[in-house]
């Protein structure tokens, strides 16, 4: 029974009762019993959002209390300010899938604490049935060094990182997986599994989205490509920035506005990326590129700051309050992304689209709450997938 006063407790018996959960509803006598079920889940949804917040507000009510473990308080601040961004970043996700069905996810090697543990906090969150692909020797070793529990949870066993590459990538061809999520492999052995299933692919090229909350900016920021594509030319730029599009769509923008990132805001022949930028607005003029309102180039105050665009006079829908950063290249966008993660204070996730499967893709340094984050946008990527995939069956047939 809650203590409903002691939060050491009760998270404990809310964890066990929702392992318990996961164990209990994997059959149904009475089909009927799954509505009750759902409502209580839902419930509980709302209040795990309260808990998100009221657990980001100690984090900044105490900073100051705060310290890392030599003892050093600003570093000790820091973290509090970063775990309570990154709670509220959580909490805002999760309302997006409140109601959605759990999605069936591999989840490839998974051999070291960070994958596996962000892979069972999705799950307990409600947001994915992950299937563990890799070694079941050191998946259950690892499992116990960290104190979680895989009971009821499906593990398919091959030798090494390969295998289990290509064991998901098959799955996800095969349909039988709707999210592929990376493990402790490299992200090259994924996404060339990946790309080798004919079935897995678009036509488009993959590419990376982060999605950021950054505390100075009044919405979340999307940038691309700071992961995969080391020096796209334009035509895989097209895909790039169309990637982005749908994916900003499927979050609930409406109509993103993608500012063209360069060094300067004029078309200058000497520097290939405002050429390039010019040249992927007029596609978008030209019904080339779909969904968003593109503007380029635009340096990276004119396209995030509203004073910075009112002193140079540039007169943009897009400048100023962009809700995508469409990068020249890798490197660019990786500092970016960085800066704004270690200066700035944001929090953020990733996930690879452009193939048939959305490709959720923590990165080792990230937190429990970042790595449910890209579960989330993961989920959200494969229910929209689902639902075009149900409007193309009933148009064909």
């Amino acid at each position: 029974m809650p203590t409903f006063n002691d939060p050491l407790a009760d998270a404990a018996e809310a964890s066990e009762a929702l392992r318990g959960l996961a164990h209990a509803s994997r059959t149904f006598d009475n089909p009927a019993d799954t509505y009750a079920v759902f409502g209580d889940v839902i419930s509980g949804v709302r209040s795990l959002r309260q808990v998100l917040d009221q657990l980001a507000d100690a984090h900044l009510t105490h900073r100051e209390r705060a310290h890392d473990d030599p003892g050093n308080h600003a570093a000790g601040a820091g973290s509090a300010l970063t775990a309570a961004d990154e709670l509220h970043q959580a909490g805002t996700l999760l309302d997006q899938v409140q109601g959605l069905d759990i999605v069936r996810c591999a989840v490839v090697h998974p051999c070291d604490a960070g994958s596996l543990s962000g892979a069972m906090d999705a799950a307990n969150h409600g947001l994915i049935k992950p299937v563990l692909i890799g070694p079941e020797g050191r998946i259950r070793h690892v499992a116990e060094e960290a104190g979680i529990s895989l009971q009821g949870v499906e593990i398919i066993s091959v030798e090494h990182s390969h295998a289990a590459a290509e064991m998901a990538a098959e799955m996800a061809a095969n349909k039988e997986v709707e999210i592929l999520m990376k493990g402790s492999l490299h992200t090259d052995e994924l996404l060339k599994a990946v790309l080798s299933h004919k079935a897995l692919r678009t036509g488009r090229r993959l590419s990376h989205v982060f999605r950021f909350d950054v505390p100075l900016y009044p919405k979340p920021l999307i940038i691309t490509d700071a992961a995969i594509n080391i020096e796209p030319t334009l035509q895989e730029k097209v895909d790039i920035v169309q990637n982005a599009i749908d994916f900003a769509r499927v979050m609930g923008i409406e109509t993103p506005k993608v500012a063209i990132l360069s060094a300067v805001e004029t078309v200058t022949a000497s520097i290939p990326s405002t050429l390039d930028a010019a040249a992927l607005c007029k596609m978008a003029d030209r019904g080339q590129i779909t969904g968003g309102l593109l503007d380029g180039p635009l340096a990276f105050d004119n396209a995030v700051s509203p004073d910075a665009v009112q002193i140079k006079g540039i007169v943009s829908e897009v400048a100023g309050q962009a809700d995508i950063l469409a990068v020249p290249d890798l490197e660019s966008g990786n500092m970016i992304a960085k800066q704004l993660e270690y200066l700035a204070g944001a929090s953020g996730s990733g996930l690879v689209l452009g193939a048939r499967v959305p490709i959720a893709l923590p990165r080792r340094a990230d937190g429990a709450m970042a790595r449910v984050a890209s579960t989330v946008l993961a989920v959200l990527a494969a229910h929209d997938s689902r639902r075009k995939n149900q409007a193309n069956a009933w148009k064909q047939g």
